[in-house]
């Protein structure tokens, strides 16, 4: 079951990381290329209002099932439009549109049917496949495309991304809830009402769209290759290594550190550590070695920022809490803001001076950032950091889901 999260790994892969790989080799301006993939980002936020449908008429498999689907189709179109840009535009966000939706149709659909004591499990699976699907079409998505004809590895893009899931149909699911859509979008409604008076929420959702730790590089680096005089087979296979292990790392490394440090402290000394590193990028020479540095460390610092956001929003959300998957998805949808607003950015300052001028930027902003965030949530919300600093259990949630 976990493995089906594979859909989505497959298609950030080609949208994320190929797709700029691609555009740079068509000689298209990074800025473009950045706004491009700020854009196609754009529904990991803006796709939790379409939710509530997954919950309504039909089976939360057929949802799943046709929406990965349509992530393959769009998917394979992307490389069928490298050379029409306003067409590759649409795609890309209809396939990470889909993408998104049926990985949270599936997301819903598990929950309901796994033991709770077997859900930690299925969890950890979730991130491994995802991490890993992502790390393999980083590899080999522009690869395909080099060495095979245009339609046929398109035809196999598309197959990859759907391949997982096939494993659906071996999965039980309950039957279609009768509701109407209407009055799903009216609780939904109601209860992320609800979910803006409290305090608790209020303060992590503006901590969370505040580009204190998103290190919006790890999407643009793909296609800045060249500016570290890095081959097209160098960059791609950095860019599988640089995905897969640095994510498995931050996993394992965030839950250890957790347990020393309040979590709101730790996700603002993880978005200052991280943009010093970014920092050091500007002085090193610009080879392929710095190039492999660069990603295994901008994916190293925002795998350990994920961990963390989730662990703060099982913080927000309590213990028996009623709107606790709402709060969840409306949390964890904020996360992606600063990174699409950064990636704009960051391609605005390439454009005005280099890569140095996207490093600087990028880093300037998030350490600018965490010291205006720490230094007001020391004023406003000293309870937290008192509490937190006698409450080890509270990284609990975060070592379970990691």
């Amino acid at each position: 079951m976990g493995m089906c999260t594979a859909t989505m790994g497959f298609s950030n892969g080609i949208l994320f990381f190929a797709l700029p790989q691609l555009l740079a080799a068509e000689h298209v301006p990074e800025s473009q290329i950045a706004a491009m993939t700020a854009v196609a980002f754009s529904p990991n936020f803006w796709s939790v209002l379409f939710a509530p449908i997954l919950d309504v008429r039909f089976s939360r498999r057929w949802y799943a099932t046709v929406l990965a689907a349509a992530s393959a189709v769009f998917s394979a179109a992307t490389i069928l439009s490298l050379r029409h840009l306003v067409l590759l535009e649409i795609v890309a966000v209809l396939a990470s549109a889909a993408a998104i939706l049926s990985s949270s149709s599936a997301g819903g659909w598990f929950s309901n049917i796994t033991d709770q004591k077997d859900k930690i499990i299925l969890s950890k699976w979730m991130n491994i496949a995802l991490i890993c699907s992502m790390g393999i079409t980083s590899m080999e998505g522009g690869q395909l495309v080099r060495h095979l004809p245009i339609v046929a590895a398109s035809a196999l893009v598309g197959v990859i991304v759907f391949l997982p899931a096939t494993i659906f149909a071996n999965v039980p699911a309950p039957g279609p809830d009768r509701r109407l859509a209407g009055e799903s979008f009216a609780q939904f409604n109601r209860e992320l009402l609800s979910l803006l008076r409290r305090r608790e929420v209020v303060i992590v959702l503006l901590l969370f769209l505040s580009p204190c730790s998103s290190f919006a590089l790890t999407y643009l680096l793909g296609g800045l290759g060249s500016d570290f005089h890095a081959t097209a087979e160098a960059v791609s296979i950095a860019g599988g290594i640089g995905v897969f292990f640095p994510g498995i790392i931050g996993c394992a490394i965030s839950p250890v550190i957790a347990r020393r440090l309040p979590l709101r402290f730790f996700y603002l000394a993880n978005g200052i550590v991280g943009s010093m590193f970014t920092l050091s990028l500007i002085v090193l020479p610009h080879a392929t070695g710095t190039f492999v540095l660069a990603l295994f460390g901008e994916f190293l610092f925002q795998a350990v920022s994920f961990s963390v956001q989730i662990g703060i929003v099982f913080e927000a959300i309590g213990p028996d809490n009623p709107l606790a998957a709402t709060t969840f998805s409306f949390l964890t949808a904020a996360t992606n803001i600063p990174i699409t607003y950064m990636m704009l950015a960051d391609g605005r300052a390439y454009s005005a001076r280099g890569i140095a001028g996207s490093l600087s930027l990028d880093a300037s902003i998030s350490i600018g950032a965490c010291l205006l965030a720490g230094l007001l949530m020391s004023k406003f919300d000293r309870s937290y950091f008192r509490v937190s600093a006698h409450a080890p259990g509270n990284a609990d949630a975060l070592q379970q889901e990691s």
